[in-house]
């Protein structure tokens, strides 16, 4: 990922602030009054307003040196999503079996970390690029792998198997792990009123998830 720092941006701000997954998606209406939907993007991009968890002029200082540090929207970096940041379901522990990021063919040894979402309808899988150093599990066919066995690029989410180590050909392999979304500022300005501020109105400050 090009202009990108591989800083966090700070987490007791990013724990308050409000957003989500976006999609894109045309809607045509047709005379019989039926409609035809058509996805513009194959998965969805988050975007956040980091401006909610900013409760402080200490708080929105912080900000404001943040923004600088990465030359307004000129240098991605990381957010914690404050609902969506682990392998696991909202409020679980991390376990080296939560997503299946691939199946072992006996000479394959590196796999890149993904989670499904989705339910007996249909489902996405996304990539996570930013996993958080330290946190990543993995297991074949259900059984933990020692931290000498793999590694995992932080900057990438590749797992990769030490040689003489590729899971066996049918194996099923899974990982669990925190993560980061790599997102940048969606503005190139913060307008900061000390007097609009102290009156309890906040300046928005938009953030929008950035792809590989």
């Amino acid at each position: 990922m090009t202009a990108f720092h591989e800083v966090r941006f700070p987490l007791r701000l990013s724990l308050n602030a409000s957003g989500g997954p976006v999609r894109r998606t045309d809607i045509v209406n047709l005379s019989n009054g039926r409609e035809t939907r058509n996805r513009r993007w194959a998965g969805s991009r988050r975007a956040y307003d980091a401006g909610s968890g900013v409760r402080s002029l200490s708080d929105l200082s912080a900000v404001v040196d943040f923004f600088e540090a990465r030359g307004g929207r000129l240098y991605g970096f990381r957010f914690r999503d404050p609902l969506d940041w682990t392998s696991s379901r909202y409020g679980e522990p991390v376990t080296a079996t939560d997503q299946a990021i691939g199946t072992g063919d006996g000479t394959r040894r590196v796999f890149q970390l993904v989670k499904t979402y989705g339910d007996a309808g249909g489902s996405w899988v996304r990539e996570i690029v930013k996993p958080v150093t330290g946190t990543v599990v993995v297991a074949v066919d259900g059984v933990a792998q020692a931290g000498a066995v793999f590694s995992c690029d932080a900057a990438t989410g590749i797992v990769t198997f030490g040689t003489g180590h590729a899971p066996e050909a049918g194996t099923i392999v899974t990982a669990g792990y925190e993560f980061d979304v790599p997102v940048r500022f969606d503005t190139d300005s913060i307008e900061v009123n000390l007097a609009a501020f102290n009156a309890g109105r906040i300046p928005a400050i938009p953030l929008t998830e950035i792809r590989p």
